[in-house]
């Protein structure tokens, strides 16, 4: 099933309404039962709460009826991949909590991620509720960036770059020769998803995660969503070569492979690829 302009804005409304109520609970709940589980290497792919959960069931509840509809398959971080994202045209992509170490920590960085994946892995609609700031970003292909509904533009540049990471760059390959290379300001507090619209928010920035062994780099989720929004706003959302990321992986959910570069502009993109590259040498 080939989904028309339309059925993609009838989907993006379904996936607002969704994050919506999401991160309305979210807003109102404190983590009370923090667990680990199996992932990547950082401590941020392995806690989890049962605010993930209940927030995950909220979503599907609301999008229920679309899978069906619409022939949808579904990804999300807390349950088991079950593949059928890579059989059906379209999957649901979703994160209830990107960020569970902010939540957890109660300071801002985390967010509700939903996105509609086609199985070629072209980010198609990209939905994003900052609990924090009660802010809705959302995209659907072709159709232009929104916050709050309204459309959207990248701001007016600032004289000094900012860059937004997680934790656990301090420990990738490379991270001291590119760091030292770069003038900026360091954010590293967020969740993949916050990172990446707070560049938007205060250009000149980049978020970015370099190539490494073993399972980590994030996840398909992780980036789906923003994905789309960068593509809608015209920002750069790549791997760290300047290639698509490639958000239907059939080996993996992992993003660790290639890496990721986000950036508000294609120069200071270029230039983030050319500092790797440098290091790499």
């Amino acid at each position: 099933m080939i989904l028309s302009e339309e059925n993609l804005i009838q989907l993006e409304g379904y996936a607002i309404q969704a994050a919506r109520k999401a991160g309305k609970y979210i807003s109102e709940t404190r983590p009370l039962d923090i667990q680990h589980k199996e992932g990547g290497e950082s401590l941020a792919s392995q806690v989890l709460t049962e605010v993930d959960q209940q927030s995950q069931d909220l979503i599907l509840n609301v999008l229920e009826r679309t899978f069906s509809e619409y022939d949808l398959a579904l990804l999300t971080e807390e349950s088991e991949d079950n593949g059928s994202r890579l059989k059906k045209d379209y999957f649901w992509c979703i994160d209830p909590i990107d960020g569970t170490l902010p939540f957890i920590e109660s300071i801002p960085g985390y967010a509700v991620s939903i996105a509609l994946v086609s199985r070629t892995g072209a980010p198609m609609i990209g939905v994003v509720y900052d609990p924090v700031e009660h802010t809705l970003y959302h995209a659907v292909k072709g159709q232009g960036a929104f916050r709050n509904s309204k459309p959207w533009r990248i701001s007016e540049q600032g004289s000094r770059l900012q860059v937004f990471t997680d934790r656990s760059i301090a420990q990738q390959p490379y991270f001291t020769d590119v760091i030292k290379a770069l003038d900026a300001d360091f954010t590293d507090k967020g969740g993949a998803i916050m990172n990446a619209l707070w560049c938007l928010v205060n250009p000149p920035a980049a978020y970015f995660k370099f190539p490494k062994k073993g399972n980590g780099g994030g996840s398909l989720w992780d980036f789906a969503s923003t994905a789309c929004i960068y593509s809608e706003i015209g920002a750069v959302a790549t791997d760290i070569t300047g290639e698509p990321l490639e958000l239907n992986r059939a080996d993996s959910t992992y993003m660790n492979h290639f890496g990721i570069l986000y950036a508000t502009d294609p120069e200071l993109a270029k230039t983030l690829q050319n500092l790797y590259k440098k290091a790499q040498s």
